[in-house]
């Protein structure tokens, strides 16, 4: 009986000895795989460290240099699509105002195939394309500068004349407008010419 105590305490301490072996196998290979990963941190650190200040100044001066590039190329393409937009405007700015004015044009062309001698009719016919036109000319921001009874006023009116003895109710008033002014939408583009009572 002792013997086969002895024989199990034996086996017991021969698990005990292999674990323990077992043990210490995988704690050095940690410690291999903790001391490699340190060494390849200490390469990385070393191969930045290497890299004198001059070599920092050249990449940064690389990259500087590609930003430069870059941004010169956008405004580059940013100014020659502007002049483009440009020279295009210039050339079909006035299509929206063309195609307002085609049907005023049709009407003169259908008045001038009809051969009617009648003036008053005639006159009729003239009034009403007078009149479209106006109305084509202010829904484009075209108004007339009114100047009857209206003072003189040197943003509207252009005075041409200055008429004397008109009485002091008619001085500084226009008298009479000699040539029609016209806004474009509230800016002046033709200014009206006027005789002035003195």
């Amino acid at each position: 009986m002792d013997e086969k105590k002895i024989n199990i305490e034996d086996d017991n301490i021969k698990d005990e000895v292999v674990d323990e072996k077992e043990v210490n196998e995988e704690a050095v290979e940690s410690n291999e795989a903790a001391e490699e990963s340190t060494e390849e941190e200490e390469k990385a650190e070393e191969t930045t460290e290497e890299k004198t200040p001059l070599e920092k100044a050249e990449e940064e001066l690389a990259q500087l240099k590609d930003q430069y590039l870059r941004a010169r190329a956008e405004f580059e393409n940013y100014r020659k699509r502007t002049i483009k937009e440009k020279a295009e405007l210039i050339l079909n700015g006035g299509e929206k105002t063309i195609v307002s004015i085609l049907p005023v044009l049709d009407d003169f062309e259908r008045a001038l195939t009809d051969k009617t001698e009648d003036a008053a009719t005639i006159k009729a016919g003239m009034e009403l394309i007078f009149h479209k036109f106006v109305k084509t000319l202010e829904t484009m921001g075209v108004k007339k500068i009114e100047t009857e009874n209206k003072p003189f006023d040197v943003d509207y009116h252009e005075a041409i004349a200055m008429v004397p003895g008109m009485g002091d109710d008619k001085k500084g008033m226009v008298i009479d407008c000699v040539q029609t002014g016209y806004t474009l939408n509230d800016k002046v583009i033709r200014h009206a010419k006027v005789a002035v009572g003195q």
